[in-house]
């Protein structure tokens, strides 16, 4: 079998096991030289029909990229600096090609969306991959002991190669001929280069304009959508921007501005999951009616989540319990989404680590310890929530889109004097500058009672019997005797209970390959006595179920209406 055929049939190979990502259709490229080939599995969201299918080639097919992602900037830059290049397709990611052709490495700085993307220059003998700001999109590196390199979307692609890496977010991978490989580091705004803590006053104003532009220019699609909603803060607000602009949009003008593509629905669809009686089934019930959604509740059994356990593991790659936790629901959610048709859902992750929103964030011993905190969280979002909600959503064939993390809004954020986020007991709560941001009485977004509803974890707000029936699960299958070995089997990132050390044991049972380990983070409160990554788990942390339950204004507490009133 020659070199080149050998090459190829390796990738498709490799690539299939991603077809879970996208059933839509498949793809591949080969340089003629026969040292580069390029695979895609597609789930088309822009330009369905015409020539949009990946791998994307320039006219003289010199040029090859694939994508995972989205580019929402895609038709300004064809605007602005594609000028007389021939395009292929409608494909918000074709306008890479031409970038690179003007900009080299540099084109990645002008792309405005979330993105994982690998292109071949074959001319030239150049290979560049790239990964978003902030790692939305994953992307693994693997080296294999050829020294050949090889790119996918998950870990369990690559595993043909010798070592597996995590792609550094806001990074770009370029190699030239025979030079050395150089790795850049493209996104560095002041808050992630620099120890200094902002001290920059904060414009509610302009949090709430950037918020609304990142949830319109998201809603660009050709295909149905709809919205996660859990019925806490974030989600909740995703939602009533979403709806607002939606009810605005006619057929006529669909074509036009930010939010192009077809308009599906004249009402936004939103999607809630939980055991029967969870606190958010309740909460989001009553958001989809404030705000007029088409709402869908899909409940699921403690048996159903703990016999998706493996799978999810398998799909996500990560041995994380907060993860493994809050990602199960929405893996059992995801499924029955893309079930009804829906293709993309927008989704509330990024905003607890930009606004300091967990609750262990009252603990913070100074707001610059706070400031700080939030930026370690937003670099290890990659390995967490970003992972979390491209996974459990791609798994099923359906795409995410996160607006809290788009790169204007996020750097805005992190250059607010960190002050104005630090939750003070009885006269500020967590993500305060969020929620008034949107505290509009003549004009409300949310029902008060949401607006300044404490937070309430994932995992927890889908039903408290959720993580309680899994620790027991895990508790008993799991004997002191074998636990007592945790440091001996387990010695990088060692299992620090009981529930742990189950994911961690169906994890390595899962991938052999032992990188496959090093490209997993555990995430734990900060500030905190226990490292349970629940919220409940937190002292200041309230069951409020009832209030949302009730509706009306009796559903704020004294506190949190005194919040809601008073003034920066």
């Amino acid at each position: 079998m020659s070199q080149d055929r050998r090459l190829r049939e390796t990738a498709v190979k490799l690539s299939s096991r991603l077809r879970h990502r996208g059933p839509d259709w498949s793809g591949s490229w080969l340089s003629k030289d026969g040292r580069a080939c390029l695979c895609h599995e597609r789930l088309s969201i822009v330009d369905v029909t015409s020539m949009g299918t990946q791998p994307l080639t320039s006219q003289d097919d010199k040029i090859a990229l694939t994508v995972n992602g989205e580019i929402y900037n895609h038709r300004y830059l064809r605007r602005e600096y594609c000028q007389g290049y021939e395009f292929k397709s409608e494909s918000d990611c074709e306008v890479i090609i031409p970038l690179y052709q003007k900009f080299g490495a540099d084109c990645v700085k002008y792309l405005d969306g979330m993105f994982a993307w690998v292109l071949h220059d074959e001319a030239k003998d150049v290979t560049i991959a790239a990964r978003d700001h902030i790692g939305i999109c994953p992307l693994y590196k693997g080296t294999h002991i050829d020294g050949s390199i090889w790119f996918a979307s998950e870990a369990k692609a690559v595993q043909n190669c010798a070592v597996i890496e995590m792609f550094p977010a806001g990074s770009t991978f370029y190699k030239e001929g025979s030079q050395p490989v150089e790795m850049l580091k493209w996104y560095q705004p002041d808050w992630v280069v620099s120890n200094v803590v902002p001290k920059n006053e904060v414009d509610l104003t302009k949090i709430r304009t950037l918020f609304e532009q990142a949830v319109v220019k998201r809603l660009m699609a050709d295909v149905p959508f709809g919205v996660l909603l859990s019925g806490g803060l974030d989600s909740s607000l995703v939602a009533a921007v979403a709806q607002r602009h939606i009810s605005r949009m006619t057929h006529k003008d669909a074509k036009g501005g930010m939010g192009e593509g077809q308009v599906w629905y004249t009402k936004l669809h939103s999607f809630c999951v939980g055991l029967k009686g969870g606190n958010d089934l309740l909460a989001a019930r009553k958001v989809a009616k404030a705000i007029g959604t088409v709402h869908h509740e899909i409940n699921f059994t403690v048996q159903d989540g703990l016999d998706a356990i493996e799978d999810v593991i398998h799909k996500f790659e990560t041995y994380d319990v907060t993860t493994i936790r809050a990602g199960t629901p929405m893996y059992l959610l995801s499924r029955v989404i893309k079930s009804t048709g829906t293709k993309m859902v927008l989704s509330g992750e990024g905003s607890d680590e930009m606004f300091g929103g967990y609750l262990y964030f009252h603990n913070a011993p100074s707001t610059d310890a706070l400031h700080h905190e939030c930026v370690t969280r937003l670099k290890e979002l990659p390995f967490f929530d970003c992972l979390r909600a491209n996974k459990a959503t791609q798994s099923w064939g359906l795409e995410a889109r996160v607006p809290f993390l788009d790169r204007d809004l996020l750097n805005y954020v992190m250059d607010i004097d960190p002050v104005h986020k630090m939750p003070i007991k009885g006269k500020r709560m967590e993500k305060y500058i969020l929620r008034k941001a949107f505290d509009t009485p003549d004009d409300p977004y949310l029902p008060q009672e949401v607006l300044w509803r404490q937070k309430e974890q994932f995992s927890d707000g889908v039903g408290y019997s959720w993580v309680d029936s899994l620790k027991e699960k895990c508790e008993a299958a799991i004997s002191d005797d074998v636990f007592k070995r945790a440091k001996e089997m387990f010695p990088h990132n060692t299992p620090l209970d009981k529930e742990a050390f189950y994911y961690r044991q169906a994890f390595e049972r899962i991938f052999a390959h032992k990188s496959v380990q090093f490209c997993v983070l555990r995430w734990t409160p900060k500030w905190s006595a226990t490292k349970d990554p629940s919220g409940r788990a937190i002292g200041i942390h309230e069951k409020h179920d009832t209030k949302v339950a009730k509706g009306g204004g009796d559903a704020v507490d004294k506190e949190h209406a005194a919040q809601a009133s008073s003034k920066l």
